[in-house]
């Protein structure tokens, strides 16, 4: 019997480059990245978010995992309203390779042949260590769009420092940034620089498809979570002079303390965010608020004397919200095009009507862990119609198709490379 790797790299040099078999071609729909095969090595939330655009997009995404599956396949929790595993992975197909495996880094380039991105998310160093760096890539495919996301980086002092969401929000910025001005830094509560990371990442995908459309050639893109988070330091910038010894942390007032009105208010049964950027937004607040005693105060005259008076406007302004419900405030102040919304719980944002109504938000029947809430993509594309959803796969689902499929191999020959332990199964 012939070697499966030797078969796969024959099969795949049939077509190398030309960005999709005749397996990859969508099952059910089409969508912006129609015919894009994209070789998803991710784990987490940075890259596989990134690449669950691409698969909402109509990409075709096979996601590459381990033996045992990728890390946030072995440790979501199953007993929420929703899974982040399944959340990030819909619309992709899986695969299991042994990528410290000889036989299995062989199926993973016989894969590269024909595809259009690769995506990994790894320490950096660590593609280059199993054999699979930029150079080994492009070899086999010089067409290929070579994707790599990391917390700092492949060059600079800290590219070999590990790096999660806290960790990063620690080191960029975020957290001097968070909190009281008189209270310990505080992580933000969403995983900010997972999913900052992940945006720019689908970003430099996008470019270098568009580098190869006018070049012909493949090229690496690279996205560092740090880099990525630093110009949403903007409004804190703008008035930090080093050495000044001002407060970095604003809690809810604006990050240059720059606005006022710019905070969370009491409401009668809980909090609602005003914010005032001009003298239209002010004097309308004013009137809805019946704070016409304000009105003439020399103090609040002007963006500038209300900035410099800031505590006296939040206690003017706290003092007219903390009689009214939340809603009331809300439906009076929207109606007056005052920027404004009511702070919400969870139990509130995952019933909201407007993301269930534009499909953002749906409820679904997985098929292992059943009733579940999940996110769609945030991009539209005016023309293109949506591709249908598809709940994430069990780990390997689609190993033995995607192989037949792409590399054209027998079950035999698939077998064989199982025995050489090409999915972490040796059998022999």
């Amino acid at each position: 019997m012939s070697s499966p790797t030797a078969a796969a790299a024959a099969a795949a040099g049939a077509g190398a480059g030309a960005g999709a078999g005749a397996g990859a071609a969508l099952e059910d729909g089409a969508g912006t990245f129609t015919d894009v095969v994209v070789l998803d090595l991710t784990q987490i939330y940075n890259g596989p978010y990134a690449t669950f655009l691409l698969a909402r997009g109509g990409a075709t995404v096979i996601k590459v995992e381990p033996p045992g599956g990728e890390n946030l396949r072995k440790r979501t929790r199953r007993d929420g309203v929703s899974d982040p595993f399944v959340a990030l992975n819909a619309n992709k197909r899986s695969i299991v390779l042994d990528l410290k495996n000889e036989a299995g880094r062989a199926l993973l380039l016989a894969l590269a042949r024909d595809a259009d991105v690769i995506v990994e998310n790894y320490a950096p160093g660590v593609m280059d260590r199993l054999g699979l760096g930029r150079d080994a890539l492009l070899g086999v495919n010089p067409r290929l769009v070579i994707a790599s996301g990391s917390g700092y980086g492949s060059t600079g002092p800290y590219r070999d420092y590990p790096a999660m969401d806290l960790s990063m929000q620690a080191m960029s910025g975020v957290m001097a940034t968070t909190g009281e001005s008189d209270g310990p830094p505080m992580k933000a509560g969403p995983a900010l620089c997972d999913f900052l990371g992940g945006i720019h990442l689908h970003a430099a995908i996008v470019g270098g498809l568009y580098r190869r459309t006018r070049t012909g050639r493949g090229c690496r893109v690279e996205v560092s979570m740090m880099a990525s988070v630093y110009p949403t330091l903007a409004s804190n910038l703008a008035l930090f002079v080093p050495g000044r010894g001002m407060p970095s942390r604003s809690g809810n007032r604006h990050g240059g303390l720059a606005i006022a009105p710019y905070n969370v208010y009491p409401a009668a049964d809980g909090h609602i965010a005003i914010l005032a950027v001009n003298e239209r937004h002010w004097a309308s607040m004013v009137r809805v608020l019946g704070l016409d005693a304000v009105r003439d105060d020399p103090r609040f005259v002007d963006k500038g004397t209300r900035v410099a008076n800031m505590d006296l406007v939040d206690r003017t302004v706290g003092a007219a919200t903390v009689k009214r419900p939340k809603a009331e405030l809300f439906a009076a102040l929207m109606a007056a095009r005052v920027p404004c919304a009511p702070v919400r719980e969870l139990d509130e944002v995952v019933s909201d009507p407007h993301l269930h109504a534009t499909g953002m938000l749906r409820w679904i029947e997985h098929p292992r862990y059943g009733r579940l809430l999940v996110h769609d993509s945030p991009i539209t594309v005016d023309g293109v119609p949506n591709v249908p959803y598809r709940p994430s796969p069990e780990l390997g689902a689609h190993t033995r198709e995607v192989l037949a499929e792409r590399l054209a191999l027998s079950h035999a020959q698939i077998d064989e490379a199982d025995a050489r332990g090409a999915f972490g199964r040796p059998n022999g």
